[in-house]
């Protein structure tokens, strides 16, 4: 837990070095206290365990997955999942702008990922699973004001996870066959991984928002700390690289940075775990994750 918490303010002083090389010493006052009002933008990372005006909301996903690993030679059955997820949500007005608005999400969460949701039944070699996952992560995006008590929010998620998964074996797969024995290395026990998810939230009133997003997720053999470490390191400073870039689209052209953090930093993200696909510690090494890909289907209350 001590070199969790060293690792997210490391992660946060590089991810804010970018920014403020930028600041000019020769702005006015009241510049200087727009840009300082614009570093809030740096919660998703350094996070806020105050909750300063959040409010607590719960949101209930279901979605279809595709499950995989790139060295086995059996396939599984796709499941398909149900996610419940509690935190606090703070929205407000962003960049100086009435339309434009900040989101921030922060959650725990519990999730069943089954072929048994999916009503599949194994066919020839297929393995069935059923997994269960717990974490806790953030979602940040920028959005536009519909009216009144409505938006449309792109988003970004990132989570930290642990993951039992019982597999289910067919007849016709040999206890001693290399993905039998491979899976072994998971069967019932806990496993420590992550996700991304990118996505969209509708807020069609105070309380209420509809979601839809896709999100990869992979489960490490093994956490060997210190390489997930450095590859979390090179993905974190990426991210802050490109936070640069959308400050300053945001700065010439506030309508289309909302459009372009999305684009921008999902992007990215997918790149890095599809580079992660045979290597779960790229570019550290390490053997190939179980993957999933999945869409989901939610609704969250906002209390």
């Amino acid at each position: 837990m001590y070199y969790n918490k060293l690792l997210i303010i490391v992660l946060a002083m590089l991810v804010s070095l970018p920014v403020l090389s930028q600041d000019d010493s020769t702005k006015t006052d009241d510049e200087w206290d727009w840009h300082w009002d614009e570093m809030d933008d740096w919660e998703n990372w350094v996070a806020d365990y105050g909750f300063r005006k959040s409010r607590p909301a719960m949101s209930l996903q279901y979605g279809l997955a595709n499950m995989s690993r790139t060295d086995l030679q059996s396939k599984f059955v796709d499941p398909n999942l149900l996610e419940l997820k509690l935190g606090y949500i703070k929205n407000r007005d962003a960049w100086g702008t009435d339309y434009i608005i900040r989101h921030n999400y922060k959650f725990i969460y519990l999730s069943n990922e089954s072929n048994k949701l999916a009503g599949k039944e194994a066919a020839g070699t297929e393995i069935e699973s059923d997994m269960w996952r717990f974490g806790a992560g953030w979602s940040s995006g920028y959005g536009y004001k519909l009216g009144e008590n409505s938006a449309i929010i792109p988003y970004y998620s990132y989570t930290l996870n642990w993951s039992n998964i019982n597999f289910n074996y067919p007849d016709a797969l040999p206890d001693t066959s290399r993905d039998v024995q491979t899976l072994n290395l998971y069967d019932e026990t806990f496993r420590f991984g992550t996700s991304t998810e990118g996505g969209v939230r509708v807020k069609i009133i105070e309380n209420l928002m509809l979601d839809a997003g896709y999100e990869r997720s992979i489960v490490f053999q093994r956490h060997l700390y210190w390489k997930w470490a450095g590859s979390a390191l090179i993905e974190v400073a990426a991210q802050g690289l490109l936070d640069s870039f959308i400050n300053e689209v945001f700065k010439s052209s506030p309508a289309a940075g909302p459009v372009v953090n999305f684009l921008l930093k999902n992007a990215l993200a997918y790149g890095i775990y599809e580079l992660r696909q045979d290597e779960m510690n790229w570019p550290f090494g390490g053997e190939p994750p179980i993957a999933y890909d999945q869409f989901k289907f939610g609704v969250t209350v906002v209390f």
